[in-house]
Order: structure tokens, then C-alpha cells, then sequence
């Protein structure tokens, strides 16, 4: 290390690694955001992957990036970088908005020719004075050559051997944040221990780039981050879509119901599918139907046979399974459906985020149709919200839409593994020999409207379920006017008593202010470090975040008439702001909204807020 070296300690730092979708730059953030969770660190990562299949090579179209903040008090990814990693021109041009003064670029000198500029649409031959990228430390590094020089002996050819070169980068960033190896080094021994001459190379070229950084005579700064004083116990890097397999995995031992999940694979939800399906050990069943409405029918088929039953997918798929809701709803079986919100509508953009689907996850069905609706505002949120999805769905024999979205789904933070045992008993209302007697499919817990629950080949129990209305008193088929009107009621009256077992809801930041800000879902982190940062600058701002959205909290009434000035900030159009106009008397509700298909920035955040405070 040269002595021009400065080593900067800092509380939190946000990386962005960046290059074509063929650079492996999501496999290299995700290693070094495990690495830095073993090391103690909070962490809070954002893949932002490309729409575009293989878009041509060195275009802006094909841009791939990662993003991990890592430190102490981790809410979000953060709004900009303190370290870019450019593998290409054209990374460096669609992240350079991600960039701030005194940022660190990496950048691999040898993607920099006159050719590779034009493929990125520059219009000089001098990119960081065309981008207007002033204070900032520049480390061009010759990546390309380094690497083919580091595997000159190994007998690859040109193209197996470029493949290594995000490991090259890696080991600069190592060595920027004085990272050892030697986790890197296992977590590519599990990747690629079947691969013994690949995972030679990339060992080799990661020890490389760490080696060269710390030989390097150049005047950039290194960083030593602090560690966070967490909760002894056993921690991982999880992304929000293995925490809801494992949410439901957990409902399963708790129930006593084997887990069954019927899906089409759909971005960005598929990994729940994936992860589900490598869990046979512990009893769990997985089918991947033919299309959407294959995949929810399953479910509802298993759930009538006794299973805890649920299906995967996101607004497009919500769409197709919508008339088989409808039919879970009818015959009053439990369903978890899994919503991981995209962009929209239609094909929309697949890879990138929103919380549009809200309006059809509450009314996206033909008649009086009321379900659940529940959502998961992190990416470990999406354990729990996934495993009380479960029991909503188990305890009150209806289905239940858990919503999540691109952004935690394929985002990860740090999570301490749970003790199971502290999480709750479920119990499904099973039938009983005390009932038996004139017992019908719609006879019912009269405390709160839940009907008992029997499965096929319990004695004494056969019957038939379906999705024409059933009379209250008999179950048999009915059109009688005033009993549709009674079973309507009836299934309502059922979702709105699932109040009576959710959380209140809980005011952070200033509760004695004259401003109350609402959230709901994947927004948490975002919206409580933009409260936390206002309260910090003698802004009062109180906050209040919804992870149960039908039926609201029983308490979200009296909470909003505290405050004479609300504002609800969702990434849709005002979806949840309509809803709480329709469920919140004599209240105004102001909005701040964006659309495009990426997490809010911090800073927009605090803008608006303070905007409208001072209205």
C-alpha cells in the first residue's frame, strides 16, 4: 500500500458494482455482501438486472449492477455510491447518476477503447469529462490484461479465461475494504467445487486483484468499516424470496400440514419455486404447472386434501389466477397467494420494481370477493409476513395475497436465524366428534364466522365444495336472494374479524408531531431513513408503516385522526392512499408518488416531505 494511502473509518458505505449482464457482477456483490455480514455488518443489497436477454455486448441496454450498503443502522441500499466498479463505458454512463463527489471508480482500462465509447453512445473520447464526473478518485485498472496474464499457465482459451474477470474486481474491492480472502475463497468453493479447473481460476485471478490493489501506487483512500453490535446469534445473507420459502416452510412444522406450492415460473418470483423445490427432505411438495391458472388450482386441490397450500408469482400471473381466487374464496379454503410486484402493466418491465398490484390483490375479482391482503416491507420481513400469511390463511379458511416486490425479493439483508419455537402454534379449526351431528361444509364458528374445516377420508365428514353460493343453514346449492345476501355478509364479516389477531399499528420517529407519514411494504427502509434524517434536522415527523392492508389495524383510525397532516408515499399512483380515503373518514391525505420501476432515494423522500409540511 502506498503511504498516499488514506484509510477512512466510516459508519456506513455504498458500493456499486457494474458491468455487461454477461460480467458477473451479481455473483461478485453477492459475495462480498456476504463476506461483509460475516464480518459483522449490516447489509442491504439492490441486483438491478437488465430487461433485455443478452442485449449486444457493451451497450447501454445490457448494463447489470449490484448494490450493497453495508455498515452500522442499514435501512436501504443507499441513494448514491461511495465506490462504483465500471467493468465498460457503457456501466459507467447509465451508473454515473449513482455517483457523488470524492466516489471512488474502478474501471477496467482495457473495456475503454474508442470502439467500446461508441457502442455506449459517447460523443468524445474523454467519458469522465463528458459526464461531467469532477472530485472523484479514478483507479484504471488493466483488467482484461491482468487477468490473461494471471491465467496464462491454466491452458484456457481467451473466452473462459475473461469469465474470471469479475473476480479480478472482487479482489480489489477486498482489498479497498481490507477484507481477507478466505471467506471469498469458501463461498466459491461451494459455487464451484464441482468445477475444479473454474474454481482454480477464479481463486487465482481473486487473489490477483487483491494483490494488485495492494501494490498499487495511487493516492486513493481505503475504508475500514464499522461492525454493528447485533444480537449474538447465527446470521445469514438471505434475499426477501428465501425468506418467504422459508416463512412458509416454518408454517408447514408449525401447522402440521405438509407444504405444497403450485406455480408457473414468472420474474421475479420464480426463486421461490426454485428454493421450495430443493426442500423434498423436509416434506415439501413443488409443481411447476404448465401456466398461472394450472398453478393456483393445484394449490387449491392440495389445500382441500389437507395441505397448507400456496402458489408464487407477480402482477401478470395475479391477473391469470384471479377467477380461482374467486373459487378459494367461494368454497372458504386457505390459499397463500405470492405477489412479487413488477413493473407494469402487461409485460411491463419484469426486472424492475412498483407496488401497482395493490388495487387487484384487494378487488382484482368478479363479485363480492373479499380476501386478505398482507404485505412484507424487508426483505427478512418476508419471513414473518410469509409464515402470518400461513396462519391468517390456515386459522381463518381463507385465501390470504402476501405482497412483496422486485426490490426485497431479490434484494438481501443480514438475518439472524429465528428460534423457531418462539413463533406461534397454528390451528386450523378441524372438525370434532362434538360437531359431527348435523355437521354441513358451512357450519360455523359463530365468534367469528370461521367454518370448520374437514378433509377427504375423515370418517363421517364427506362432502362437496365448489363455486356456486351455498345456503347458510344446509350448504346445499341456493339462488334464494336473501341468502346470498346473508352468505355475502357472512364472508365479510370473516375478513374484517381477522382485526381482531393483527398487530396495531405502531408510530415511529415523533409521535408528538403535527405530521404523519405512511408506508406500506418494500417502501420501510426508504421512508424511515428519510423520517429518521428530517427528525435529525428539527423536522417533527411521525411515521407509521402497513404490513396488514385488508383488514387495516383496528387502530388505524384513531392514529390518523391525531395528525392534521398526512402524506402517503407508495411507488404506484396513490393505490393505498385511495384505499385508506375509502376506509379513513373526514381525513386529507396528501401523496407522493413515483413510477419507475426503481426503490425511492432518500433524498426525494425528505423533499417532498418537507414540501408539503411547509405548504
Amino acid at each position: 500500500m502506498s503511504e498516499k494511502t488514506k484509510i477512512i473509518d466510516a459508519e456506513k458505505v455504498v458500493i456499486r458494482f457494474s458491468g455487461d449482464s454477461g460480467d458477473g457482477m451479481q455473483l461478485a456483490g453477492t459475495i462480498f455482501s456476504n463476506l461483509s455480514a460475516v464480518f459483522g455488518n449490516e447489509i442491504s443489497t439492490f441486483p438491478d438486472y437488465p430487461a433485455e436477454i443478452r442485449a449486444p455486448q457493451g451497450t447501454l441496454g445490457g448494463v447489470s449492477g449490484f448494490q450493497v450498503h453495508l455498515g452500522k443502522n442499514i435501512y436501504t441500499p443507499g441513494d448514491k455510491c461511495d465506490v462504483l466498479v465500471a467493468m465498460n463505458p457503457a456501466a459507467l454512463k447509465t451508473n454515473s447518476k449513482y455517483v457523488k463527489s470524492n466516489t471512488v471508480i474502478l474501471f477496467d482500462e482495457d473495456s475503454f477503447t474508442e470502439t467500446d465509447l461508441k457502442k455506449a453512445d459517447y460523443k468524445t473520447l474523454n467519458p469522465f469529462e463528458e459526464l461531467g464526473l469532477k472530485n472523484v478518485q479514478l483507479v484504471g485498472v488493466p483488467m482484461e490484461t491482468m487477468v490473461k496474464s494471471s491465467l496464462a499457465d491454466m491452458g484456457m482459451d481467451n473466452k473462459a479465461m475473461l469469465r474470471s474477470k469479475n473476480m479480478f474486481a472482487l479482489g480489489l474491492i477486498c482489498w479497498l475494504f481490507n477484507r481477507p480472502l478466505e471467506h471469498a475463497m469458501d463461498m466459491l468453493k461451494n459455487k464451484f467445487g464441482k468445477k475444479p479447473s473454474v474454481l482454480e481460476a477464479n481463486i487465482k485471478v481473486l487473489t490477483d486483484g487483491y494483490n494488485y490493489g495492494n501494490n498499487i501506487h495511487a493516492g486513493v483512500s481505503t475504508y475500514r468499516i464499522e461492525k454493528d453490535d447485533a444480537q449474538k446469534g447465527v446470521y445469514m445473507d438471505i434475499n426477501g424470496n428465501k425468506a418467504t420459502a422459508y416463512g412458509l416452510i416454518a408454517a408447514s412444522e408449525k401447522s402440521g400440514r405438509p407444504l405444497f406450492l403450485g406455480s408457473y415460473p414468472i420474474t421475479p418470483a420464480t426463486d421461490i419455486l426454485h428454493e421450495l423445490a430443493k426442500r423434498k427432505e423436509l416434506g415439501v411438495k413443488t409443481v411447476q404447472a404448465e401456466d398461472e391458472i394450472a398453478g393456483v388450482c393445484t394449490a387449491i386441490g392440495a389445500s382441500f386434501a389437507g395441505n397448507l397450500a400456496a402458489t408464487s408469482t407477480s402482477g401478470p400471473g395475479l391477473a391469470l389466477k384471479s377467477e380461482a381466487i374467486g373459487l378459494a374464496v367461494m368454497a372458504e379454503i386457505p390459499l397463500v397467494v405470492i405477489d412479487v410486484q413488477r413493473g407494469g402493466p402487461s409485460t411491463g418491465l419484469p426486472t424492475k420494481t412498483e407496488q401497482t398490484d395493490l388495487l387487484q390483490a384487494l378487488y382484482g375479482r368478479n363479485g363480492e370477493c373479499p380476501a386478505v391482503v398482507v404485505a412484507a416491507s424487508t426483505p427478512t420481513d418476508c419471513f414473518d409476513m410469509s409464515f402470518n400469511a400461513c396462519k391468517i390463511a390456515l386459522e381463518h379458511m381463507t385465501p390470504v395475497i402476501l405482497l412483496t416486490d422486485a426490490f426485497i425479493g431479490n434484494g438481501s439483508s443480514a438475518w439472524r436465524i429465528p428460534d423457531i419455537s418462539s413463533y406461534p402454534e397454528i390451528k386450523s379449526p378441524w372438525v370434532s366428534e362434538e360437531i359431527k351431528d348435523g355437521w354441513r361444509p358451512y357450519k360455523r364458528n359463530p365468534e367469528n364466522n370461521v367454518r370448520y374445516k374437514a378433509i377427504p377420508g375423515m370418517e363421517g365428514f364427506m362432502h362437496r365444495l365448489g363455486g356456486l353460493e351455498k345456503d347458510y343453514n344446509t350448504s346445499a346449492i341456493s339462488t334464494n336472494p336473501e341468502n346470498h345476501q346473508i352468505m355475502t355478509d357472512t364472508r365479510q364479516a370473516k375478513i374484517d374479524a381477522i382485526a381482531n389477531d393483527i398487530p396495531l399499528l405502531n408510530v415511529l420517529g415523533n409521535p408528538d408531531s403535527d405530521t404523519l407519514v405512511i408506508g406500506w411494504g418494500g417502501t420501510y427502509g426508504h421512508i424511515y431513513s428519510a423520517v429518521e434524517s428530517l427528525n435529525n434536522q428539527n423536522k417533527a415527523v411521525a411515521y407509521v408503516h402497513f404490513n396488514y392492508i385488508n383488514p387495516l389495524p383496528k387502530n388505524t383510525q384513531e392514529i390518523l385522526n391525531k395528525y392534521p397532516k398526512i402524506i402517503v408515499c407508495e411507488l404506484n399512483n396513490g393505490q393505498f392512499a385511495s384505499y385508506l380515503r375509502s376506509k379513513v373518514e373526514g381525513r386529507m391525505i396528501h401523496q407522493f408518488n413515483r413510477v419507475q420501476g426503481q426503490p425511492f432515494q432518500v433524498k426525494d423522500i425528505e423533499e417532498a416531505i418537507t414540501k408539503i409540511m411547509e405548504d
